[in-house]
């Protein structure tokens, strides 16, 4: 398993309550979750009721089933006080985002961003101070400017 985060991920869904989504709408020019993220990946996601001011942005799980699902493991804001929503019935939109919340910004200390889920470093990421708690992977090269610490 691991986090992934992914452009153009998007799928209708007509699931209600707080339990895990079922994803069976495909949008035209889009992937769905299990293309775009893959089976037990985790990824950021944003669910929003059509026509209504539900709303929710949290951390789950993609599973390829019949039909595909979406856990919702972690709810990060939500119209329901940043708790998971009950959603009510009517077409849901569900896709793959980054929330602000989680977005780094120049204001932020060295301990402020914390990354609590298992992350995988494959590509050139820029990190200008953070704190990834957690198993780290990091593949390729690394190149350091400034100073390192390992804890």
């Amino acid at each position: 398993m691991a986090f992934v985060l992914n452009d153009r991920v998007k799928q209708t869904s007509t699931t209600t309550g707080t339990g895990t989504f079922d994803l069976t709408g495909t949008e035209v020019g889009f992937e769905t979750f299990v293309t775009g993220i893959g089976t037990t990946n985790n990824t950021f996601y944003a669910i929003s009721n059509d026509g209504t001011s539900e709303f929710e942005v949290g951390i789950g799980t993609v599973t390829d089933a019949t039909p595909d699902t979406l856990s919702r493991d972690t709810v990060i804001s939500s119209s329901n006080s940043d708790n998971k929503v009950d959603f009510s019935a009517g077409t849901k939109t569900v896709f793959c985002t980054y929330p602000a919340k989680r977005a780094p910004s120049a204001g932020m200390t060295a301990t402020t961003y914390i990354n609590t889920h298992a992350s995988t470093i494959s590509d050139v990421q820029t990190m200008d101070s953070g704190v990834l708690a957690g198993p780290v992977t990091v593949s390729n090269t690394v190149t350091v400017t400034g100073t390192l610490v390992i804890l």
